[in-house]
């Protein structure tokens, strides 16, 4: 985490022994294992509303992500999750827009 958080950000997580111990942030934790969901400002809702998206596309749209790829749909679900709230055509526009100039060789993707 120190590789990509910046110094004295604040990071929530649930309660999962692999969080303890994390220096140089702010950590804020729910204890889901007593029921907490919200404890202040701290919760995991959004994140665990866009795995759930992320596992629903696995299970229904693809069965298997390549470990290769597994960048390339996280980034597309990212984009899903933050323009859930637009309409489709504001969707479709900026999923449009983020098109220029990118181009995927076969080559490249089987490789």
């Amino acid at each position: 985490m120190k590789k990509v958080v910046e110094p004295d950000s604040t990071v929530y997580t649930d309660e999962a022994k692999a969080y303890s111990g994390m220096t140089g942030f702010n950590h804020k934790y729910v204890k889901h294992s007593v029921g907490e969901y919200v404890n202040e400002e701290a919760t995991t809702n959004g994140i665990e509303s866009f795995w759930a998206l992320l596992k629903r596309a696995y299970k229904g749209m693809y069965h298997q992500m390549s470990p290769k790829h597994l960048q390339r749909y996280v980034t597309e679900f990212v984009g899903r999750y933050n323009d859930r709230e637009l309409d489709s055509i504001n969707q479709m526009r900026v999923i449009a827009m983020g098109m220029g100039g990118k181009r995927l060789k076969y080559g490249d993707l089987i490789a």
